[in-house]
């Protein structure tokens, strides 16, 4: 509660500075996209989803025209680099600094990444997990986009990934998109 109080504050006197002020205003980058996984339940959270970003002619991208960067929720003020490639576990935001342009976002899990952990043993989707294709507009005012786990009727996980620009409901962790 007094994290939150804190937070409130600092953001309170941020918006109260006059605008002649001696304190550069505070804007989001306009080139700037983050890709953000919320924490799930038990396991699923180390369960990497990696990220593939192509461009309007279908040209892998990940490492040409962007440059990307990674914090946790739970340790917002540490920014780290991406050494390899760009992946997410949950609790995870990505900063992806963007050249204008459309792009085209997708996560996958490759079989061998679930493998060893007991949770996946009875998903259904036993092949590399896919998600949905986002397609982006660096023009576009959405800033944040959410990938979320799909689970079916019965909260169960599918083997699948949702890529959207509507946050998933969250209670203490977030729900996973369900399909009918």
């Amino acid at each position: 509660m007094k994290k939150h109080l804190l937070i409130f504050f600092a953001l309170f006197s941020l918006f109260s500075l006059s605008a002649d002020s001696d304190f550069p205003r505070v804007k989001h980058n306009p080139w700037e996209l983050i890709i953000y996984r919320s924490e799930n339940k038990t396991d699923f959270n180390y369960i990497r989803c990696f990220v593939r970003i192509e461009d309007e002619n279908g040209n892998d991208v990940s490492k040409t025209k962007v440059k990307a960067t990674y914090e946790w929720a739970t340790i917002p003020n540490v920014v780290n680099k991406y050494k390899n490639k760009l992946y997410l576990d949950g609790g995870m935001a990505m900063h992806l600094h963007l050249r204008p342009g459309k792009y085209r976002f997708s996560v996958y899990t490759p079989r061998e990444s679930y493998q060893g952990f007991e949770l996946a043993k009875g998903i259904e989707n036993q092949n590399q997990w896919e998600s949905n294709v986002f397609e982006y507009d660096t023009e576009n005012p959405t800033k944040v986009i959410f990938v979320t786990p799909v689970v079916n009727d019965n909260g169960f996980y599918k083997g699948e990934w949702w890529i959207d620009y509507k946050a998933p409901r969250f209670f203490k962790w977030s729900e996973g998109k369900i399909s009918n």
